[in-house]
């Protein structure tokens, strides 16, 4: 399952994105929009800003906003940053692969199989989508 984590940044970006001016937004304005906790979605933003997604802007008129254009923020490579590893074995993933301690032959392995199928299918999906995509 998708972490709160996952859907609450995936969220907070998509109410970033439809703003029309790009000014900053309070992270209380998020929070009470998305009905997310002040404090775990400090923690989200924090995150994405660190990753590059946002910047913030402190003081008076400050929160958060993006800093790059909604198109050019790609869904794998934010899911990557909040959720981790898109495949749902560490044998089956690209970027994190480790061995399976209870596997004797990767190859003739039917759950690692599948996995990487499950992977390649939830990649192409995330790959194929921006920010922009999903939220207008």
């Amino acid at each position: 399952m998708l972490s709160k984590k996952t859907k609450y940044g995936i969220k907070a970006l998509t109410f970033l994105a439809r703003q029309e001016d790009q000014t900053p937004v309070a992270i209380a304005d998020i929070a009470k929009s998305e009905n997310i906790s002040i404090k775990f979605l400090e923690s989200i933003l924090l995150l994405l800003r660190h990753s590059g997604f946002l910047g913030a802007k402190k003081g008076k008129g400050g929160g958060y906003y993006l800093i790059k254009d909604p198109k050019d923020i790609n869904m794998a490579k934010v899911y990557r940053i909040l959720e981790g590893p898109i495949a749902l074995l560490p044998c089956a993933s690209h970027n994190f692969y480790e061995p399976c301690d209870d596997c004797t032959d990767e190859s003739l392995c039917a759950v690692r199989k599948l996995m990487m199928e499950v992977r390649d299918n939830t990649l192409m999906i995330l790959e194929n989508n921006t920010l922009a995509d999903i939220a207008f």
